[in-house]
C-alpha cells in the first residue's frame, strides 16, 4: 500500500458504433469497436483525512457526487470496505461532452488508482462490475487496448493492436461545443435506420483492420449518433468533408460527439493538415495530433 499515486486517464474514439435498437431497460443495445488514445487526463490520489475530497482544474466540472471520480471513489470504498479518506486531484486536458470519454476513463482509472493505493483490495472482476454499475464505457478503460464492447457498452472483448492502422496518426478536432448523450440518443428516434442498426458490422470492420489496409477498412467506420449530430451541427459534416479532400484514410465523429477523428499515414502529413485545417476554419478549435 502507498500514501501516494499518480496515474494518467486515456482518451478513445469509436471506429465504429453501431446503435441495435432500443432495449427494454431504455438503454440502448449495440456494437462497437473502441481504441485508445494516448492523450491524457492526470489524477493524483493520496490516502488521508475524511470521505473523498475532490479538487478539479476545469472550473465549470462539479466535484461532488456529480462528478464520475467522486463517484467511483465511493463505491470503491464502500466496496473494499476502507475507512480511510482520499484525496484525488483531476488535472482535466480532455474536451468535455467530447464523444472522448474522458470522464469515463477518468472514473477507471480511479478504480485502478484507489485499488492500488488500497494494496490491490479488490479483484479485476470486482472493478469490471463496479465500471458496469457506473456507466457504459468505463469498463473499456480498465484495459489499454483496442476492444470490441456490446451490451450497453460494456461487455468488453480485448483485441489486438490492428496492423492496418501501424503508423497511422489520429487528427482529432473539437468545435468548441459539446454535444449531450442524452440528447444524441433521444434523437435517434428520428432515424430509424440508424435507430435499428444491422449487427456484424463491428466483426467486419475488425477483420479489415486486421487482415486489410487502412484505405479498405476506412470506408467501414460507422456512427449511428452521426444522424442526428450532424443535422443539427453541420460543420461537422464540413470537418468530414476537409479531411476526405485532403486524404484521411478514414474520418468519424466519436461516440455521441462532438470530437470529429481523421486517420492519416504519418506525422508529418497530419501536421500538414492541422495548418490547412487552422487555414480554413480559424483556430478558435480544440486539435490534437497523436500517433496511433
Amino acid at each position: 500500500m502507498s500514501l501516494k499515486l499518480e496515474k494518467k486517464s486515456a482518451c478513445k474514439v469509436n471506429l465504429l458504433l453501431n446503435i441495435l435498437g432500443k432495449r427494454p431497460d431504455g438503454f440502448h443495445e449495440l456494437e462497437t469497436v473502441m481504441h485508445p488514445v494516448d492523450y491524457y487526463d492526470e489524477l493524483a490520489f493520496s490516502r488521508g483525512g475524511q470521505g473523498i475530497q475532490l479538487t478539479c482544474s476545469e472550473a465549470t466540472l462539479p466535484t461532488d457526487s456529480r462528478n464520475l471520480v467522486h463517484r467511483a471513489a465511493a463505491v470503491f470504498l464502500q466496496t473494499a470496505d476502507v475507512g480511510d479518506g482520499v484525496k484525488i486531484h483531476l488535472e482535466k486536458r480532455i474536451p468535455l461532452a467530447a464523444g472522448l470519454g474522458g470522464g469515463s476513463g477518468n472514473a477507471a482509472t480511479t478504480l485502478l488508482g484507489l485499488n492500488e493505493l488500497f494494496g490491490e483490495v479488490l479483484s479485476p472482476e470486482q472493478l469490471h462490475t463496479l465500471a458496469a454499475g457506473l456507466g457504459s464505457d468505463i469498463n473499456f478503460f480498465l484495459q489499454a487496448k483496442p476492444a470490441l464492447a456490446v451490451g450497453r457498452g460494456e461487455k468488453i472483448t480485448a483485441l489486438e493492436f490492428f496492423p492496418a492502422l501501424r503508423g497511422a496518426v489520429f487528427v482529432l478536432v473539437h468545435p468548441g461545443f459539446g454535444i449531450s448523450t442524452a440528447w444524441s440518443y433521444q434523437n435517434l428516434a428520428r432515424f430509424p435506420a440508424a435507430l435499428n442498426g444491422q449487427p456484424g458490422r463491428a466483426q467486419e470492420l475488425i477483420s479489415l483492420l486486421q487482415n486489410a489496409s487502412l484505405a479498405q477498412a476506412g470506408v467501414e467506420f460507422y456512427n449511428s449518433l452521426e444522424a442526428p449530430a450532424l443535422e443539427k451541427y453541420p460543420v461537422l459534416a464540413l470537418y468530414q468533408e476537409f479531411f476526405r479532400s485532403n486524404g484521411a484514410a478514414a474520418t468519424l465523429m466519436s461516440g455521441s460527439g462532438s470530437t470529429t477523428f481523421a486517420l492519416f499515414s504519418g506525422q508529418a502529413a497530419a501536421e500538414q493538415i492541422v495548418e490547412k485545417f487552422k487555414a480554413k476554419f480559424g483556430t478558435t478549435s480544440w486539435l490534437a495530433i497523436v500517433p496511433v
